[in-house]
């Protein structure tokens, strides 16, 4: 590592612990040659996931996508925060540890509405609706008698 001070790459290690986050390494450094001490932060670097959309443009995964429309389904519903990060958190599990770095935004969809069939049947049929479209009330009416089933 680099000394941000004088420029050499004689530096090392005296202390290192898991960051704030615990999803870093933060280690104090002391450089050899100025005898100056500073901090480094290291992470892991991950592959970034590619949505596919319905219209086939690609955008990167975004979290809060996903977590906005769980909350929008989950609204006025008995359901605890932690929950709810649990929910997203095992849907980026699944999606994270798929070989697939492109994932078309359907499959993201059917995934929240497994996962929300078991938490929450309310907020299951919620998303439902919005997420296919339900232009009746007779598909509705399907996908409530599919829910029963």
């Amino acid at each position: 590592m680099k000394c941000p001070y004088c420029g050499k790459d004689n530096t090392k290690v005296i202390d290192s612990r898991p960051a704030d986050d615990n999803s870093s390494i933060r280690r104090r450094r002391s450089c050899d040659k100025c005898g100056r001490r500073f901090t480094t932060y290291e992470k892991v670097e991950t592959i970034p996931l590619i949505v596919i959309k319905k219209d086939n443009n690609r955008e990167q995964y975004d979290r809060a996508k996903v977590e906005n429309s769980v909350l929008l389904a989950l609204r006025k519903r008995p359901v605890s925060a932690q929950q709810i990060t649990e929910l997203v958190d095992e849907v980026e599990n699944e999606l994270f540890n798929g070989e697939e770095r492109e994932i078309p935004s359907s499959v993201i969809g059917e995934l929240v509405m497994k996962k929300l069939k078991d938490l929450d049947p309310v907020a299951y049929v919620r998303f439902a609706s919005v997420y296919r479209k339900f232009q009746d009330v007779n598909t509705f009416m399907a996908e409530l008698q599919e829910f029963l089933k």
